[in-house]
């Protein structure tokens, strides 16, 4: 027998090799037909995958993450095995789950395949689904997958079996179709009800620029045809929300191909809106005893040699700069804490400095590949709420946990109430990607899962998600359409220290090594702009829109009351401006509706004889006449921030 822990603590004893069906069927038949996999001992696995030993078990549903991931990767199978079908002679790269769906990169050969043949393939997969055929895990040597994978004429997979260890490869079937796959699956095909394949698009083998372009084919599947229809409402809303759409619209940033791609340009809005956040956060971070440095947007090969980013990183940062007199190399900076280190060397420190609080906005610079360019979610140049922290080991703790304050106080000011704390560990079995040595990792680690614990924070742990240089907090917020985003991010570092041998002297007259913390509550202005965007569908919060106001004079000779108007309220620093347009009222006022201006300032005779205006709130309507003093004290008591 042996002892099965569930997530309530209780222990159940069960035979051994009871797989995790089993011990759902013992619970309820009910959870046994909903139980797509099974977490066992902290390891995702299929739900009929025999357990031998005394394990933790937790049994896997749609509503959990890794249900779901297990339940897309089973369906990116799914796809391929329609794939094969319908197209004789396809060859398949990698297929997996993401997070929301998945995709599969394949080589069509000579076919040219576009979103035209997507309904083929849904009601091939529907069809394969119906057969219920179930997914099985077999282990084969190194030698017998390079036969199979060789008669099939499938070079990708022999790619990747070159890089797998003899006795850890298998292989999953289902049907007619095999795959080279670490699984795991979920029990039969029967479990989708519902598929739609959602777009196609070009990737390189091994994302190398160098190799065949792939054709890769996203899809998204559900247990549920009502859940699929739901999620195609919520697609449809994105595309409504979309930033690159309402930042067009809105006027707020632009992209140029003469200027390259994925280097956004903030229009004077976008720069308006950009800079109160920039202020925002300065006058936070002053409260918080930060000091703003200015770094130069390039710096010396060899400062990111000595940080390990170049080594790490190198492939993605844009080629060096090469000084034709003394024959140097530069790179377009991609990170700014390397010179932060450099600054905070620039005068001998005691314990009784620290800590020492550098924050920048600095532009850095990173090499993405065009394909994997989107907005300014992912560009080649942006800029960070950058800020480094040089402490004592003892203060570690207490100045993550303000840093903490400070991230959940931009997410509150800013309306972002749904977040989850991700601690970023190291992955245990690949250490050779982490730089620094065991002993000061656990000291970070620790200090990371404490602070997230004692500020009562709702965490998940995700291994092999660490920076190279040390563990981080990462914090996950979701949005008004229920997407989950990665924003700010909090990082302990002993690693940087001891490569640019920081010190400082302690009260035992010694030198020591300072811990460094990296920080940004924003993680980029260009990502965060993009969120905020589209979490609140353009309409910004009052404090942070670049139009409070608009005047709407029904016609030109109200214009003289209404530049009085504009200059009255910009005096009170509320900002404004006038539609001199000769256009109707009610043209004036969809346009206005739609460049989501929170309030419209209408004047006619009757208001300019009152010495008022008639004001209307964007989405609401009229709120009635009101003085200028009356329409500032309103948009005061709005303003939070």
């Amino acid at each position: 027998m042996i002892n099965i822990t569930l997530p309530d603590g209780s222990v159940r004893q069960y035979e051994q090799g009871t797989s995790a069906h089993q011990i759902a069927l013992s619970i309820s038949e009910g959870l046994a037909r909903n139980v797509l996999a099974a977490e066992v001992n902290g390891e995702v696995w299929d739900s009929t995958r025999p357990i031998e030993a005394d394990s933790s078990v937790k049994l896997l549903t749609w509503n959990d993450a890794s249900g779901k991931s297990t339940f897309w990767h089973s369906s990116a199978h799914l796809m391929a095995e329609a794939l094969e079908a319908l197209y004789p002679g396809t060859k398949f790269g990698i297929g997996p789950a993401i997070e929301t769906g998945f995709y599969y990169d394949v080589d069509f050969g000579e076919k040219e395949f576009s979103s035209d043949d997507f309904k083929a393939i849904e009601t091939k997969m529907i069809e394969l689904a119906k057969q219920k055929e179930t997914f099985t895990r077999e282990s084969v040597s190194k030698a017998d997958a390079i036969k199979y994978f060789t008669e099939k004429g499938d070079e990708y997979k022999l790619d990747l079996i070159d890089g797998l260890e003899d006795g850890k490869i298998t292989f999953y079937s289902q049907g007619q179709f095999t795959d080279l796959c670490r699984g795991p699956h979920i029990p039969n095909t029967g479990f989708v009800k519902a598929v739609k394949l959602m777009n196609v698009a070009g990737a390189y083998w091994r994302g190398d620029e160098t190799k065949k372009q792939l054709t890769r084919i996203y899809g998204v599947t559900f247990p549920k045809a009502s859940e699929l229809t739901e999620y195609l409402a919520m697609i449809e809303e994105a595309k409504k929300r979309d930033h690159r759409k309402l930042g067009k619209e809105l006027e707020l940033f632009m992209f140029s191909e003469k200027v390259g791609m994925g280097l956004p340009m903030w229009l004077p809005k976008g720069t308006a809106l950009r800079e109160r956040l920039v202020q925002f956060l300065t006058k936070a971070q002053a409260k918080h005893g930060y000091e703003q440095v200015v770094t130069p947007h390039i710096g010396n090969k060899n400062l990111y040699i000595t940080s390990g980013h170049y080594e790490k990183y190198g492939k993605d940062s844009f080629q060096p700069i090469k000084t034709p007199q003394e024959g140097e190399e530069f790179l377009l900076k991609p990170m700014n804490c390397p010179h932060h280190c450099e600054m905070y060397k620039f005068k001998p420190r005691s314990y009784k400095d620290l800590p020492v609080r550098f924050a920048e906005f600095g532009t850095v610079y990173r090499y993405e590949q065009s394909g994997e360019l989107h907005g300014l979610t992912r560009v080649r140049g942006f800029t960070q709420d950058d800020a480094h922290l040089f402490c004592r080991p003892d203060q570690v703790k207490e100045e993550f946990k303000k840093v903490i304050d400070l991230v959940l106080y931009v997410f509150k000011s800013l309306g972002f109430d749904n977040y989850i704390a991700q601690v970023s560990l190291r992955d245990p079995d690949n250490r050779s990607k982490y730089i620094g040595n065991d002993e000061n990792w656990k000291l970070a680690e620790e200090s990371i899962i404490e602070a997230a614990a004692e500020k009562g924070l709702n965490t998940v742990v995700e291994y092999g998600e660490a920076a190279f240089y040390g563990p981080k907090l990462d914090f996950m917020v979701k949005d008004a359409l229920g997407r989950k985003w990665q924003l700010g991010t909090i990082q302990v570092d002993y690693n940087l220290p001891e490569r640019f041998e920081l010190e400082y002297t302690g009260s035992d007259n010694q030198k020591h090594r300072p811990v460094m913390i990296h920080r940004a509550p924003f993680g980029s202005l260009e990502r965060f702009i993009a969120v905020l965007i589209e979490h609140c569908a353009g309409n910004f919060p009052l404090w942070l829109s670049p139009e409070q106001f608009i005047i709407l004079p029904i016609s030109e000779k109200y214009e003289e009351y209404a530049k009085k108007v504009l200059d009255e309220l910009n005096n009170s620093d509320i900002r404004g401006l006038i539609d001199f347009r000769d256009e109707k009222i009610g043209r004036k006022i969809r346009d206005a509706e739609v460049k989501k201006i929170p309030y419209m300032l209408i004047i006619g005779d009757k208001e300019m004889a009152e010495g008022k205006v008639s004001v209307r709130k964007h989405g609401e309507g009229d709120l009635g006449e009101m003085t200028m003093e009356e329409f500032g004290d309103l948009l005061k008591k709005e303003i939070t921030v």
